[in-house]
């Protein structure tokens, strides 16, 4: 004769499932962010934020400044201003501190 299992036996090996299940469904979802984060770093990977064409690197210093090949535009990385006015003087650091947080 077989044993009917309980509810609560039931009940649990049902919760213990669904959490797998789930585990695996956020893994999977993970996965999928990952995936799309590194598709859309590729896209815009060295394009301007502004009009999206290609940036150029510039060396000014040991710092690399990216200039915009259509628009112009000056984009930099994080810390690169302040590297910038660390070893500028005058007025072009008070200029760049305006934009210093």
């Amino acid at each position: 004769m077989q044993d009917k299992p309980s509810n609560n036996e039931s009940e649990f090996i049902a919760k213990i499932e669904f959490e797998k299940l789930k585990k695996l469904e956020e893994e999977s979802t993970k996965g999928l962010i990952e995936k799309e984060k590194l598709e859309i770093k590729q896209l815009h990977y060295m394009r301007c934020p502004k009009c999206g064409m290609q940036l150029i690197e510039l060396a000014y210093d040991q710092i690399k400044i990216d200039k915009c090949s259509s628009c112009e535009g000056i984009w930099l990385d994080a810390g690169e201003l302040d590297e910038i006015m660390n070893d500028s003087k005058g007025m072009l650091q008070n200029f760049l501190s305006i934009f210093h947080k």
